[in-house]
């Protein structure tokens, strides 16, 4: 076989120990953190993943672990969003951080709700407007005492109070619990189920 010129068996057989003395080297090196490498990794393994249900599911707020809606559109469901959207004249959702819209002045001033989100909706039929806040523990058991004496008729809605009012055109919801404030009023426009489908938003 003929020989290709430029190459020296010498040097090649040289650097060849060299790399195999270097690899000896480090694997020498090495060996004091095969235990600590061996200890992370069953640490690793034995760990208890860090995740929570809420970034494991959907994201859509309000319906996994408790965790409330914090804008508008997390409030409404798909079928009940087509429904406001797509209803005659509809103007589409405003949304602004404005006091809840209710007759019930006083409690509202006993409760100061920190408001999240109010969402207004309007068309042919008439308005819809929601408001989401964050109100003391005890705001449902309040609402029971204070609202049956301005028309309102309470009940126990699970862990919450809803209280309903209406007045002609005008039907008022107030619910309040676990620190959730969620009022509606509805003026001519009543879409289905609306109040028991956002309330479900909330709390689940």
């Amino acid at each position: 076989m003929a020989r290709v010129g430029g190459r020296s068996a010498a040097f090649a057989w040289v650097v060849g120990v060299a790399c195999a003395a270097t690899v000896g080297v480090l694997a020498f090196l090495a060996i004091p953190m095969i235990p600590a490498s061996v200890s992370w990794l069953g640490d690793a393994v034995g760990r208890p993943s860090t995740s929570t249900p809420a970034a494991d599911a959907t994201g859509e707020a309000g319906q996994v672990g408790g965790a409330a809606p914090t804008r508008c559109a997390d409030l409404y469901d798909a079928a009940l969003d087509a429904t406001l959207t797509f209803a005659p004249g509809a103007a589409g959702l405003t949304a602004s951080a404005d006091a809840p819209m209710t007759t019930a002045t006083q409690l509202v001033d006993a409760l100061r709700p920190q408001v999240v989100f109010t969402c207004a909706w309007r068309a042919d039929a008439g308005t819809v407007t929601t408001t989401l806040a964050n109100v003391p523990a005890d705001a449902g058991p309040i609402a029971a005492a204070a609202l049956p004496a301005t028309g309102f008729t309470c009940s126990s809605q699970a862990e919450r109070t809803r209280c309903t009012r209406t007045d002609g055109e005008l039907t008022e919801t107030i619910e309040a619990g676990g620190g959730r404030w969620l009022s509606t009023s509805e003026t001519s426009w009543h879409p289905t189920d609306y109040v028991t489908r956002i309330a479900k938003r909330v709390w689940g």
